[in-house]
């Protein structure tokens, strides 16, 4: 496992992350809701467990947005109060184990490479394929 270090915008949250090799890597999610959340056309994330994540500076205070997804299940969404980036999601139709990290905010991450994009069915028909693609997410 290696350790990489994360920040929001502004720098008043800080964490640290540990991924296996193949974990350090985007899921590039095409969901409405990560356009709407993000301006974007898709984001950056990892599915990792909880238990990987570690908040430092500033994660005592992250603000909390909820959702219900696809699946009719909250989804959380962890976020820095005064930049708004943020940092995690955890989706409770993935057990409480399990977050959804947004890679894009860590060190290195323009090291990672593309490994699935995931809800491919929303995806914008001009974007162009990146990796293996999946309607919603991978199989089991």
């Amino acid at each position: 496992m290696t350790t990489y270090l994360g920040k929001c915008h502004c720098g008043q949250t800080e964490w640290e992350v540990a991924l296996n090799k193949d974990q350090a890597s985007h899921v590039l999610c095409h969901c409405d809701t990560c356009k709407a959340l993000s301006g974007s056309t898709f984001t950056l994330n990892q599915i990792i467990p909880k238990s990987n994540l570690k908040l430092g500076k500033g994660g005592d205070k992250l603000k909390v947005y909820t959702y219900y997804g696809e699946s009719g299940k909250p989804v959380h969404c962890y976020y820095c109060p005064n930049c708004t980036s943020h940092v995690y999601h955890h989706q409770s139709v993935m057990g409480d184990d399990t977050i959804i990290l947004r890679t894009i905010l860590l060190t290195k991450a323009r090291d990672f490479p593309p490994a699935a994009e995931i809800f491919g069915k929303a995806k914008l028909g001009w974007e162009k394929e990146v990796a293996q693609t999946f309607d919603t997410m991978p199989p089991e």
